[in-house]
């Protein structure tokens, strides 16, 4: 039974090396990390980037695999994953997102994504945060709260592609885009879910935004007190735990 780890916008996934290796040290090795295009993926020319060509592009992953997988994702791959529990559950075994509030009637785009989706001052921006050699991007998304030696890692794989796959993303789903792609989300109960909701993570809803966007999916949610958006870097053996435990369970 695979761990498929599928992680968000704008990183690689050089951010679940951590997590990785402690799902090792618990003796799940068999862990495949899965690029999006465009994020540390090549880009296609026909790739839309929207959410449902990123649905569909990991639909059509998974269906390579000889048996459902236990599936996680972080930040967008959380919403790429529950775009797959939605509708095609018979792949998975089980699902883990931490993004499951961005589904919420009341969810609001955080402030960036906000800037992303706006024409001009979206590409502006793009073009500020890849810009520099990498050292300069490294330093830029340490800053963001991407630990070492992951930023390096993230800001090994951001170019044009990167940019342009996030601008699109981002602009495929303007509120109320993903209430309405949440009307469905109790499909996702169809298999055992767990949301990951780290208490000091604000960019992905609020707490109760996640509790309820969690109950609606028919899943457990985990509260990870104290840890913030990348609570894979900066708790790894811990996230290791939690996942394992679930696991354990089904």
């Amino acid at each position: 039974m695979a761990v498929v780890l599928v992680h968000g916008a704008p990183e690689t996934s050089a951010v679940w090396e951590p997590l990785v290796s402690e799902l090792a040290s618990l003796g799940r090795s068999d862990v495949v990390r899965l690029s999006p295009p465009g994020f540390g993926a090549p880009l296609p020319s026909d790739f839309g980037a929207t959410v449902d060509d990123y649905r569909n592009w990991l639909i059509g992953e998974l269906s390579a695999f000889e048996e459902p997988v236990d599936l996680v994702g972080h930040d967008w791959g959380g919403l790429h994953v529950l775009g797959v529990a939605m509708n095609r559950p018979d792949l998975l075994r089980s699902w883990v997102s931490d993004a499951v509030g961005v589904f919420e009637p009341d969810y609001e785009w955080h402030a960036q994504a906000q800037v992303w989706q706006t024409p001009d001052e979206g590409e502006r921006v793009v073009d500020e945060i890849f810009s520099g050699d990498v050292e300069e991007r490294t330093a830029r998304v340490a800053g963001w709260g991407i630990l070492q030696p992951a930023a390096a890692g993230v800001a090994a794989g951001q170019g044009e592609e990167m940019g342009r796959a996030m601008l699109a993303l981002y602009r495929s789903t303007p509120q109320p885009v993903m209430a309405e792609i949440g009307r469905n989300l109790s499909a996702a109960a169809a298999r055992p879910g767990l949301a990951i909701i780290a208490a000091a993570d604000d960019v992905v809803g609020t707490v109760d935004q996640r509790r309820s966007g969690a109950a609606r999916a028919g899943a457990r949610a985990e509260v990870l007190e104290g840890l913030n958006h990348w609570w894979m870097l900066e708790d790894p053996a811990l996230g290791a735990r939690v996942l394992s435990a679930f696991w354990e369970s089904l």
